[in-house]
């Protein structure tokens, strides 16, 4: 029936002669058809179409709805009775019980009304005026991004505004006389006020504020102010007041057509290092160079070794800077780098540390001709040089090395898995400002190893799948090493990853000598259902105790500590994974446990890390932690969530923090308190307190995916 009501109205609609309601022009003189549907139609004295019951026009993406229309050809002007419903593509919509508007829907004016933006704000007014297509003014006006309802009269805040004015093609909401209202109570006036619409992502105006307060600074402000700077870069300064310090905070960002750019900046002037000026600076940037490299560089300095810690902007105890190409292929590596360090550790002077760096490498792997398998033949330099000219703690280094290196797997027999790999490395020293290191010397390292797996898999009448896999490594390397400075491999891992490895140094200075085996076996189940559990053990054995290995590493002597993995994984809800070192009594020599659970009201992350005194690895002590971090959701609006730092050694905290947070569909509200136990020559412990709040839908997303639908029948009229 509706059809029929559709084609009757449309031939009605030619034969009149109405080209402003059943067709437009577009620029360039195009006819632009419209649509007009309805349960009856009708023409009066050759000048007037009266469409009534369900009507709905379509014209130029625009979209009506309304109970009746009449069109008055002579004077080009649509006469709309409601409810009416005005839509322009999916973020804006009006709502208005009467309506006159010209017959392309751009100008006029809508009684009564509601205009909605991106279903998140609203704004209810006695009266709307549509100028032009671009401009919506809207006079006695009541706005809010909370759902309000005839159940729900009082939204928890509103604006209202004498005038306000959407400009849609800048996407800007201009108010006069705005008063903001908290549960319909007044609590601040301005004149003028703007804000961006929801649809844009970004301009230029004030973000929302913070509340900061911590033991070293008081209670203080950040004000952050927002400068687009054109379509690709901005800049946000944000002054931080208390009454303890005067605070500048800068972020710059610019994006390129092949990169982009962030740099960070803050000046203090505090009471903490009374007439100094603090001063941070944290960059980084990525550019997409021709041929396929990659350009990258970052910048990290600070003024005093306390000033990242005492404004909460970082934790970090050791600052890098860099500059680096790389380019990766499938057969080809290529990386260049230029590093420079600073530590903010005390007790750990920087003339004595390594802190410039520079390191180049180039790989290339190929198909060996008639040996088969793959090769890789690699070049590599290095350099650290310290700023001290003290004998032995000032040393500088230069390293050249050059490596070829095969492997080829076949399978055999029984489903045996045989790897045999060789590599030869040739390395060239030059060592200045340590007498214990020959000023120049070279070593021509060749090393061999046969690996052999042996893979057994069963499938279980559910589907699951179990592998059983013992594994078996012989490598050699001759011992009686050149004596060669240790830069780049002072600290050790020993985990599944590395166990079957040439080496378990994790650079190139040292490497491991001798005849040595690997013996280790593993257990995995996978469920059809995503599932899996794996468990793990293995041991080294070597011919020569003096492995050059130190004491709490787990891999010094003729015998390695007993390694150990588990880990289970429950799809995307459970993760568990604990590795663990074992000497020959069971007692743990390193241990590292990581949990993390998720579901939809309850998340937690923790960790324990147990490691032995190493004094080589800079650790004199043993050390024990245990970590945890959490989040729950109490009810729809309140998520809690917390996290901890824990000396178990020391049996103090390290760092402990809560936080409350609420949301609704129109505001967010977050409180937080934390404290820092630390203490050090330049640091103390500190407890910090934050409050941020934010009105949603004022260039504010809300985190709820799912579209709201305002609530058609409240009055915009009801307070007035």
């Amino acid at each position: 029936m509706r059809v029929a009501a559709a084609l009757l109205a449309f031939c009605l609609a030619l034969a009149a002669g109405l080209p402003a309601v059943a067709q437009g022009r577009a620029p360039g003189g195009v006819q632009d058809p419209a649509t007009l549907i309805a349960d009856r139609v009708e023409i009066r004295a050759d000048t007037e179409l009266v469409a009534e019951g369900n009507v709905e026009v379509i014209f130029r993406g625009a979209r009506l709805t309304a109970r009746r229309i009449v069109y008055d050809r002579a004077t080009d002007r649509l006469r709309i009775e409601g409810p009416i419903t005005l839509t322009e593509g999916e973020r804006v919509a009006i709502y208005a019980d009467a309506a006159e508007l010209s017959a392309d829907l751009q100008d006029g004016i809508l009684t009564s009304a509601r205009l909605v933006l991106d279903q998140q704000l609203q704004f209810a007014a006695a009266e709307i005026a549509r100028v032009s297509g671009r401009y919506t003014e809207l006079n006695r006006v009541v706005a809010s991004s909370c759902k309000i309802c005839i159940g729900r009269p009082v939204p928890l805040w509103s604006i209202r505004a004498r005038r306000v004015v959407h400009d849609q093609q800048e996407r800007q909401i201009y108010f006069e006389g705005a008063q903001i209202r908290v549960l319909d109570v007044p609590v601040f006036y301005l004149p003028r006020l703007r804000f961006p619409d929801p649809t844009l992502r970004r301009a230029t105006g004030f973000l929302f504020p913070e509340v900061v307060a911590t033991s070293d600074l008081g209670t203080g402000i950040k004000v952050p102010y927002f400068i687009a700077l054109g379509r690709s870069a901005d800049l946000t300064v944000t002054p931080y007041l208390s009454p303890e310090t005067t605070t500048l905070e800068l972020r710059f960002r610019r994006a390129f057509r092949t990169g982009e750019v962030e740099i960070a900046r803050a000046f203090s002037r505090d009471t903490i290092l009374p007439g100094e000026t603090r001063w941070y600076i944290d960059g980084s940037g990525r550019f997409e160079l021709p041929r396929g490299f990659t350009l990258r560089f970052g910048i990290e300095a600070v003024s005093d070794n306390a000033y990242l810690l005492d404004y909460g902007y970082s934790g970090a105890d050791r600052l890098e800077s860099s500059l680096s190409l790389d380019r990766f292929r499938r057969d080809e590596r290529i990386e260049a780098a230029v590093l420079a360090f600073h530590s903010l550790r005390a007790g750990e002077p920087n003339s004595t540390q390594p802190t410039q760096v520079g390191e180049a490498r180039y790989e290339r792997r190929f198909v060996p001709g008639a040996l088969g398998g793959t090769a890789t033949a690699g070049l590599s330099a290095f350099t650290a040089r310290r700023t001290s000219d003290l004998d032995g703690a000032g040393r500088d280094v230069a390293r050249l090395t050059a490596s070829l290196e095969w492997e080829r797997s076949e399978v055999f027999g029984p489903g045996l898995v045989a790897t045999a790999t060789a590599r030869a490395t040739a390395r060239t020293y030059e060592v200045a400002d340590d007498a214990a290191y020959p000023g120049r010397s070279a070593e021509l390292l060749p090393e061999a190893a046969l690996t052999l797996r042996w893979p057994l898999a069963r499938d279980g009448a559910n589907g699951a799948r179990q592998v059983l896999e013992p594994v078996a490594m012989l490598a050699w390397a001759p011992e009686d090493p050149v004596a060669t400075p240790n830069e780049d491999s002072v600290l050790t891992e020993f985990d599944e990853a590395n166990f079957l490895g040439f080496s378990r140094f994790p650079g190139e200075d040292a490497r491991e000598r001798g005849l040595r085996l690997a013996l280790g076996l593993s257990w995995t189940r996978f469920d059809p259902s995503g599932r899996s559990m794996r468990l793990s053990f293995g041991r080294l054995f070597r011919e020569d105790a003096a492995s050059g290995f130190t004491a709490g590493s787990g891999l010094d002597g003729s015998k390695s500590d007993w390694l150990l993995g588990f880990g289970l994984d429950l799809t995307d809800r459970l993760d568990l994974n604990a590795r663990a070192l074992l000497d020959d009594d069971l007692s743990v020599t390193k241990a590292d446990l990581r949990l993390r659970y998720g579901d939809t009201r309850f998340a937690v992350e923790t960790g324990l890390l147990l490691l032995e005194a190493a004094p080589a690895e800079n650790r004199p002590d043993r050390a024990a932690e245990w970590a945890f971090d959490a989040s729950w959701r109490l009810a729809r609006n309140w998520t809690a969530r917390t996290d901890w730092r824990y000396d178990l050694e020391a049996e103090r905290a390290v760092r402990a923090g809560i936080g409350l947070g609420w949301e609704n569909d129109c505001l967010r509200v977050d409180l937080s308190l934390s404290r820092r136990f630390t203490s050090s020559t330049s640091v103390h412990p500190t407890t910090n307190f934050g409050l941020a709040v934010e009105l949603l839908g004022f260039g504010t997303a809300r985190k709820g995916n799912a579209p709201r639908r305002p609530c058609l029948n409240f009055d915009p009229l009801r307070a007035e």
